[in-house]
């Protein structure tokens, strides 16, 4: 099997070769090819250097597509994407990235196919940022995608693009809506959901960490390590039985920020909530108030698709897979 992941070097695409690394069966066949592509040098593992290739590449730039689905691979990941508040302030770069690049991979696999014989899974991580305002209590995969950010709008051109392509049999596509990912590790990023994260994250390591928004946001996450069999799991997912709508909302807990704190709280103790600092943002409270809180994901349940409970579950996966299983 040859494997393309896309947006290799991000968090998501990071954690999922580690666990290709990890369990080399874990797509349901040996990985004989892995290709690994980013803007930046993604990392190859040393029990996948044998097998590995990683490129540095834009997607956007014409013929990259190309030269990438030349080679064939089974099972794609598209990964790749310019993240919320980064494409809400650079309007070009948003499309150019979330939309052209997404364009072009569809088109290349479609040429491909036009030669001989050529029909890959294809896995798109799309993001609830698909769905904005007004929701209701709970929302259905069947609720309509009308985004209130460039970042949802780009998402939901790529997944009706996918969703074309699927139907005309180009390739098979799965597009997952991803929950906020949460606790995200490393340093913050340009993600206007970022603060989610640096919340929690930031004060676990004795770090102070800016909170723009009220207690009382409400929203959907899931852990990186839910995130990453997200993708496992569509990537050996019978896709007949997703049928026509091939755009999933994932499973995730729905939560205040405050639930968050207390969960810190328990985890970590007062000094550690003591570090949050209140900075109200307004253009990120006018984003956050765009997206939906509360999803009924029980087609993706239904297909096997599962998620953390609790916020103590997210932190405690947060700590085993980042901190070595223990506070400081």
């Amino acid at each position: 099997m040859h494997v393309l992941i896309l947006g290799a070097a991000g968090m998501i695409g990071r954690k999922l070769v580690d666990r290709i690394a990890a369990e080399p069966k874990t797509l349901g066949q040996s990985i004989d090819r892995l290709t690994l592509a980013d803007a930046v040098q993604p990392p190859v593992p040393e029990a996948l250097k044998d097998v590995s290739k990683a490129v540095t590449v834009d997607l956007a730039n014409a013929g990259i597509a190309d030269k990438l689905i030349e080679d064939r691979p089974d099972v794609i990941f598209h990964l790749a994407a310019i993240v919320s508040g980064e494409a809400e302030a650079d309007f070009d770069k948003g499309y150019t990235v979330n939309l052209d690049g997404t364009r072009a991979l569809f088109e290349a696999i479609r040429q491909q196919g036009l030669k001989t014989a050529y029909t890959p899974r294809v896995i798109f991580a799309s993001s609830i940022a698909v769905f904005g305002t007004p929701f209701p209590e709970i929302i259905g995969d069947e609720f309509l995608t009308a985004p209130l950010t460039s970042y949802g709008t780009q998402k939901a051109i790529a997944e009706l693009l996918l969703a074309d392509y699927s139907r005309r049999g180009i390739f098979e596509g799965i597009g997952i809506r991803l929950p906020t990912i949460c606790v995200r590790p490393g340093a913050p990023n340009k993600a206007a959901s970022g603060f989610f994260s640096n919340i929690l994250r930031e004060p676990l390591v004795g770090k102070e960490a800016i909170l723009p928004v009220s207690d009382t946001v409400r929203h959907w996450f899931a852990s990186p390590r839910s995130a990453v069999g997200f993708f496992v799991h569509a990537a050996t997912l019978d896709t007949a039985k997703i049928g026509p709508r091939r755009n999933l909302t994932m499973p995730g807990l729905s939560a205040l920020v405050s639930d968050e704190i207390d969960a810190l709280r328990r985890v970590a103790g007062d000094k550690a909530v003591a570090l949050i600092r209140r900075e109200p943002d307004p253009v990120i409270e006018r984003i956050v108030a765009g997206w939906a809180t509360q999803f009924d994901a029980q087609r993706a349940r239904d297909l096997g698709f599962k998620a953390e409970q609790s916020f103590d579950e997210i932190l405690q996966v947060h700590i085993e897979d980042e901190l070595g299983g223990r506070l400081a």
